[in-house]
């Protein structure tokens, strides 16, 4: 009697999409990961009223639960081009929307804190850098679905690998730039040198960097670093090519880039705006306080 089930990963020791096939243990956790977090981030995205997160936040899970699944899909069915399709394309570009995320919640720490010591506006934070990222997001969603389909075709998909090399050496450029600026930032608060010439100065001099803001600067920094790091790696590996050692090497990928996702989802989660910054709507304490100090002022010159 011939044996009548579908072939399975067994019967093929490597995925001529990936160069292995899938681990099942590590797929099925990454996805259980992601899904955790993006249901804890979709109840806190609610629960504090912070909308843009469920653009962010809660996007980009959703991208990484679907690569992960996709890649869970691939161990059983290794050579399937439709899954390999799915992973290239959700994993390469499911870290963007939560890059976009940080550019917002930076954006907040300096509205909070006292804008006359950045160099840009905090509206412009939200408005340049979003728009950096989506460019960073087409680029490579369009790089990755070129590749994907060449390399399914058994094709050169070195074409749409560059593409997406540049998209995520965009990205990288506009995180690098973003960290300066937050760096720089915290530099001019921490030592009171606000920007010449600018009107903004805080009325008493400056904000309070309070135990809350402090966490969640510690916070965006893992997490932007992890992204960071992930950058780095998904650049090397596509300047190394297509089919070269390093795309090739599930450990790597694994460990560069879910891990550093997965972690830097969690760091959110842990370090969430809404709890050390407030729910959407609420003034900063800082602001708070200033406002009351302005009304009691207001209110002695007219006792007096």
């Amino acid at each position: 009697m011939s044996p009548s089930h579908s072939a399975g990963p067994d019967m093929h020791k490597i995925s001529p999409y990936y160069g292995y096939i899938p681990s099942l243990s590590v797929t099925i956790i990454f996805t259980i990961l992601f899904a955790f977090s993006t249901i804890i981030h979709l109840g806190q995205s609610i629960r504090y009223k912070l909308r843009y997160l469920l653009y962010t936040a809660v996007a980009a899970g959703l991208f990484e639960i679907t690569g992960w699944a996709a890649r869970l899909y691939s161990h059983y069915h290794p050579d399937k081009l439709g899954p390999y399709l799915v992973q290239t394309v959700t994993t390469i570009n499911g870290p963007t929307p939560l890059v976009a995320a940080y550019f917002v919640i930076l954006a907040e720490i300096i509205r909070r804190l006292g804008p006359c010591y950045s160099r840009l506006r905090p509206k412009l934070y939200a408005i340049v850098f979003v728009i950096a990222d989506l460019v960073a997001l087409s680029v490579q969603g369009v790089g990755g679905a070129l590749a994907a389909i060449a390399a399914g075709n058994h094709k050169n998909p070195e074409k749409g690998g560059r593409i997406m090399l540049g998209g995520i050496v965009f990205q990288m450029l506009a995180i690098t730039i973003y960290m300066g600026l937050a760096v720089e930032f915290v530099y001019r608060f921490w030592s009171n040198k606000p920007f010449k010439g600018r009107d903004d100065v805080p009325p008493s001099g400056r904000y309070t960097l309070d135990h809350s803001i402090k966490l969640m600067l510690v916070g965006s920094t893992l997490s932007s670093l992890m992204i960071y790091v992930r950058s780095v790696y998904r650049t090397i590996e596509l300047v190394d090519g297509w089919g070269g050692r390093i795309i090739k090497n599930e450990l790597y990928f694994d460990v560069m880039d879910g891990a550093m996702i997965v972690a830097s989802m969690y760091c959110l989660n842990i370090f969430h705006p809404g709890r050390l910054l407030g729910p959407g709507g609420t003034p900063a304490k800082g602001v708070a306080s200033l406002n009351l100090s302005a009304d009691s002022l207001e209110k002695t010159k007219e006792t007096v």
